[in-house]
């Protein structure tokens, strides 16, 4: 009786354990599917277990990331359409991770909502799955948070974390790129998950547009085009590692071509990039001129076209041109590695 009448009260303040069981229970199938060996867990326990095999690994690092998607989830809420941001949370972790030369082992993710939604949190979980599966790695747990009066009606927000592993000496840290290396750049799919701030303010405010708007430029409402998922590059770099020398890479997020490649470059270091190499999808100018937004601006705000950034050698440059085309990369010889000199910037751009 005392049971009922608590169960009773947590209700009326806004939180549905039964909402909650119910929840998991329908994830279990939809999760179990991204499961590989190692995963020694079901959903639903306090935590994720996994199993390390580094029997194939000399000396193992763990690495790991966390990261969300940002206002990009003010499309969803928009367009009421979930089955897709998963992704671009996935997306943003496992990048991350890759480019430090790790294979992701598992995920997890935090969903929270001012009140439990089920339906809207299995389209979530729907699309974190999808991105996993593509990413190889096992979604091994997570939490759903209903924090009542803390969002807005029908609103909510995610975080996910992941864990890879890789061998010492494959870590790609940029410590061996030199003067001469060549830069490739490895295309976006659009806008990823960076700048929707902006993004929002241009088209909503500025141009007072609906996500349902059809834009000729785009081929596509605009809703479609700014929910495009993020890229998952790990199958692509894999693929190049196995028989490429790939000094460094950098993952375009925030900050951009201005600020993403100097992450990876010693100081003696620049990179020069040629703007000319490489044409960025339509939504980009559409919105440096509908936001009178200037190229430095642009470059620091938006990937611009380019999701990675590699650096190789002169002698391989054309083999990872080749090997990427044949993957169905848009790739680009996009500039080089060059000295750089006392109070000179660590990348500069020409025409």
């Amino acid at each position: 009786m005392v049971q009922e009448k608590a169960k009773g009260k947590y209700a009326e303040a806004g939180v549905d354990i039964d909402a909650g069981n119910k929840l998991v229970d329908l994830l279990k199938p939809i999760v179990s599917k991204t499961f590989k060996p190692g995963v020694i867990t079901e959903i639903g326990g306090f935590a994720g277990l996994f199993s390390l095999n580094v029997q194939h690994v000399k000396n193992p690092v763990l690495v790991s990331s966390t990261d969300g998607v940002g206002t990009k989830l003010k499309i969803a809420f928009m367009l009421d359409k979930h089955d897709t941001i998963g992704i671009d949370l996935v997306a943003m972790c496992v990048n991350d991770i890759m480019v430090q030369g790790a294979t992701p082992l598992f995920f997890l993710d935090y969903i929270s909502m001012s009140k439990l939604d089920v339906n809207k949190a299995v389209d979530i979980v729907k699309g974190i799955a999808d991105g996993c599966q593509e990413a190889n790695c096992s979604l091994i747990g997570g939490e759903t948070a209903e924090l009542p009066g803390f969002y807005a009606e029908g609103e909510y927000d995610l975080a996910g974390f992941v864990v890879g592993l890789t061998d010492n000496k494959d870590i790609l840290d940029g410590s061996e790129i030199a003067v001469g290396y060549q830069l490739i750049g490895i295309g976006s799919s659009g806008l990823h998950s960076n700048g929707y701030s902006l993004v929002r303010k241009i088209f909503f405010e500025g141009l007072k547009m609906s996500v349902n708007d059809y834009v000729e430029d785009f081929g596509r409402t605009l809703g479609e085009e700014l929910l495009e998922p993020t890229r998952i590059y790990i199958n692509t770099i894999k693929n190049l590692r196995r028989d490429f020398k790939i000094y460094g890479i950098s993952h375009i997020t925030g900050g951009g071509l201005i600020d993403n490649p100097p992450r990876i470059l010693p100081k003696a270091c620049k990179a020069v990039i040629k703007k000319s190499s490489w044409t960025p999808q339509p939504i980009f100018s559409y919105l440096q001129k509908a936001g009178s937004i200037s190229d430095w601006e642009m470059l620091r705000t938006f990937n611009n076209g380019l999701g990675l950034v590699l650096v190789v050698s002169e002698e391989q440059t054309n083999e990872v041109l080749l090997r990427l085309e044949a993957m169905g990369e848009a790739a680009y010889h996009i500039g080089s590695v060059e000295p750089r000199y006392d109070n000179e910037k660590a990348v500069q751009f020409s025409d």
